[in-house]
């Protein structure tokens, strides 16, 4: 593992999801998890199902336990919104569901569309009754993501780690708009 926190969260994470027994890596494709994506990806004992919107996620992950596999879902705190509905097949029916969601709308946010859901993501998640837990370093990703994992399978409940954007550090638009292909 490398010694830099800043860049060694993918690598750590992917560690203790392998560690864990997590099979599946339920996606939709993000920057913030792209390092830990690539990671997945390479590896032969995981499968990454590629999803049209986050929701798919918890159905599949749901579909994964009952076949007797552990899951992951990646996503975008964008995402949570899309996944109101579905959150709660989790808690009626009583399985882990671990979200790892790299937040928008924050710190430092240059798209006004990502703030409302942004601000209320952690809000939204309680209110449906999962459990919501947060790091905004990057030497607490590691830990945080151990014990929610451990939280997740043991108490066979929905649980969301909030990754957030000053881990990833905030994107700039004038350097998106720059190396866009004219």
């Amino acid at each position: 593992m490398k010694n830099d926190p800043q860049s060694a969260w993918p690598e750590e994470v992917f560690a203790l999801l392998k560690e864990a027994g997590v099979r599946q890596v339920a996606i939709v494709p993000d920057a913030g998890h792209a390092r830990l994506i690539k990671l997945c990806e390479k590896d032969k004992s995981m499968r990454v199902v590629r999803l049209t919107t986050e929701e798919e996620g918890v159905a599949l992950l749901a579909g994964a336990w009952l076949g007797g596999e552990k899951g992951v879902l990646l996503m975008q705190s964008s995402g949570v919104g899309n996944c109101i509905n579905m959150l709660t097949l989790s808690i009626s029916c009583a399985f882990p569901l671990l979200m790892l969601v790299t937040m928008r709308g924050d710190h430092g946010e240059f798209n006004p569309s990502q703030v409302p859901m942004g601000n209320t993501t952690q809000d939204v998640l309680e209110a449906l009754g999962v459990i919501v837990k947060r790091a905004d370093a990057a030497e607490d990703v590691t830990e945080m993501v151990s014990s929610t994992l451990r939280l997740a399978f043991n108490t066979y409940r929905p649980v969301a780690l909030l990754l957030g954007q000053r881990i990833q550090g905030a994107k700039d638009f004038r350097k998106l708009t720059q190396s866009a292909p004219k």
